[in-house]
């Protein structure tokens, strides 16, 4: 994925490549845990566990009071996935929904 980043001494924009084959370091599972205050924990399943825990910290200021179906979840969600491509975190999403 390319970003763009103006240079303000020219006026002119460049673009920097980021590696979107690189390995994630850490993997995070976020469960639902129901309709009854705290609503979600993010539980570590894999890699470097410091990352998952600074990560939980985001996701729990980010979801704690909110339940799926508030309107506030679906761009909170949003900001999760984009903050865990950033730090290079798997999530996996159980929100209690049967897929059947």
């Amino acid at each position: 994925m390319a970003k763009a980043r103006f240079q303000d001494s020219e006026k002119t924009m460049s673009y920097t490549e980021t590696d979107a084959n690189t390995l994630p370091i850490a993997s995070a599972r976020i469960v639902y845990l129901g309709p009854v205050a705290p609503h979600w924990e993010v539980y570590h399943t894999g890699g470097e566990r410091k990352v998952v825990d600074t990560f939980r910290q985001r996701v729990l200021a980010r979801l704690l009071l909110l339940p799926p179906h508030d309107p506030q979840f679906k761009r909170n969600r949003e900001r999760i996935i984009k903050d865990a491509e950033l730090e290079r975190v798997t999530l996996v999403w159980d929100l209690g929904i049967s897929e059947d």
